[in-house]
């Protein structure tokens, strides 16, 4: 493909040389004859000051927002959108061929995303989805690195799942997606909200901030899906004219509304009401906020062209999402579930949730992850140690911090320690919890979720909770 018809969408200065293009890039160790090179200012790397050396090593042109010095060149007012407007065009724009629909919130993204996927292809479709646990071309698995994936690699995803054939793409959004102009010039069917709480300040500095970055993705949305309950919910909707539609737990006036709610130890069930429709839901994961994301799901598949007793039955038959309350098979007389809460929010639902059809000790492992929002960790702390009968914690992704620092803030926020232990290696943490365990408890292992690895500061290693846990029964 010639330059010319990559830029087309995209206002530049300059004159940009009329030559095939090979791929583009952001990363100049990856600069190689017949690419564009588009220079990104990160955190901690400027993509400016390698422009020379991209030139170099074989680039045809250079995309920066200031004069590199480097020719030839042309100057955007932002390169981040410039080159994922370049990826999508280079991929032929695939995802215009395909119903998209997205989901932002800090919680129950990957949730939602994922019992879409399961309604639509049990209806039928040849579906795709993009978040935190996987990347799928209909039933083929693809490793997922971000919740929402680099431009070259998204377009990438976009363009497999036209040529298998998919008609519907479900995919999480994620506000540092939105802040960096990864989704740029994606046109979505509908996007959902599904709530908003403390979470990644570390990257955006404030809660407003968070919250804008959330809000801007729905100026790309055609319908907007909305929590109500959950009071950002309607600033969702400021300045987008995006058609709104909103589900609520408590509020008549809601367009989606779940009523007579059960809360089982097995599950949740509720009367779905809208729209001149009624019908009892089903939804084998406990606690209130699967009624929060099953409700999500089941609203957008509505608003697609479902009926209502497709929807039913596939929730029915849904068996959740891996790391999202999930119970790990064991022949004990107490119960181990995974989870990756990971936030204030996060961990207080499904502690809530537990709490509620727990006929034992509810026993808690946890830790909060290095460098990243350190306000949140003495909140994470109070809630664990209020809701919880015995806590136990741990590390979880320390980084290139020091786990005992990241601990000691944890513990601010856990005055009565009587029932607080701390364990910084995590598997002897798990192992002191299910000794601890006796018949009817209920332990819960919260924050890595579906994750398989754990970043220390040396790097990743290795580290499955669901093989820690079997290997810590078999040594009982």
């Amino acid at each position: 493909m010639r330059l010319s018809q990559l830029l087309k969408d995209v206002e530049y200065r300059g004159t940009a040389p009329e030559q095939e293009i090979r791929f583009v890039t952001d990363d100049s160790r990856k600069a190689a004859p017949g690419c564009v090179f588009v220079c990104i200012k990160g955190r901690q790397f400027d993509g400016h000051s390698a422009a020379k050396q991209a030139i170099a090593a074989g680039a045809v042109c250079i995309v920066a927002e200031r004069d590199t010095g480097a020719a030839p060149q042309i100057i955007v007012k932002n390169t981040r959108e410039a080159y994922a407007l370049l990826c999508a065009a280079y991929f032929g724009h695939p995802s215009r061929m395909l119903t998209l629909i997205g989901v932002t919130g800090t919680n129950g993204k990957t949730t939602t995303t994922c019992l879409l996927k399961n309604i639509f292809d049990s209806a039928g479709y040849k579906t795709g989805l993009i978040g935190t646990n996987a990347n799928m071309v209909g039933q083929e698995d693809f490793p997922a690195v971000f919740t929402t994936p680099d431009p070259w690699d998204l377009q990438d995803l976009f363009a497999q799942m036209v040529l298998a054939g998919c008609s519907h793409c479900f995919m999480e959004v994620s506000s540092q997606a939105m802040d960096q102009r990864r989704a740029a010039g994606l046109a979505f069917k509908i996007g959902v909200f599904t709530n908003l709480t403390q979470d990644h300040l570390d990257y955006h500095g404030t809660l407003d901030a968070y919250r804008q970055a959330k809000q801007a993705f729905f100026l790309q949305c055609e319908t907007a899906i909305v929590n109500i309950d959950d009071e950002a919910g309607p600033q969702m909707l400021q300045g987008s004219s995006a058609v709104p539609v909103t589900y609520s737990l408590s509020r008549n006036d809601a367009d989606y509304t779940a009523k007579n709610l059960s809360l089982r130890a097995d599950g949740v069930a509720y009367e779905l009401v809208g729209r001149s429709i009624i019908g009892r839901v089903r939804f084998g994961v406990p606690g209130t906020f699967s009624v929060y994301n099953s409700l999500a799901a089941a609203c957008t598949a509505l608003e697609l062209g479902l009926e209502l007793p497709q929807v039913m039955q596939a929730l029915e038959e849904s068996k959740g999402v891996k790391g999202r309350m999930e119970v790990v098979p064991t022949e004990t007389p107490y119960t181990v579930i995974i989870d990756y809460a990971h936030s204030p929010d996060g961990l207080e639902n499904i502690l809530t949730a537990l709490r509620e059809t727990t006929t034992g000790r509810l026993i808690t492992v946890f830790g909060c992850g290095g460098e990243r929002d350190r306000g949140k960790r003495p909140i994470m702390g109070k809630i664990a140690a209020e809701r919880s009968d015995i806590v136990v914690v741990t590390s979880d992704n320390p980084r290139g911090e020091d786990p005992d620092a990241i601990i000691a803030e944890i513990l601010e926020g856990m005055p009565k320690r009587a029932h607080v232990f701390v364990q910084p290696d995590r598997r002897l943490a798990i192992a002191q919890a299910l000794k601890k365990a006796k018949e009817g408890d209920v332990v819960i292992l919260a924050g890595k979720g579906q994750e398989t690895y754990q970043v220390l500061a040396s790097g990743k290693i290795h580290m499955d909770e669901r093989e820690i846990i079997q290997e810590l029964l078999i040594d009982a």
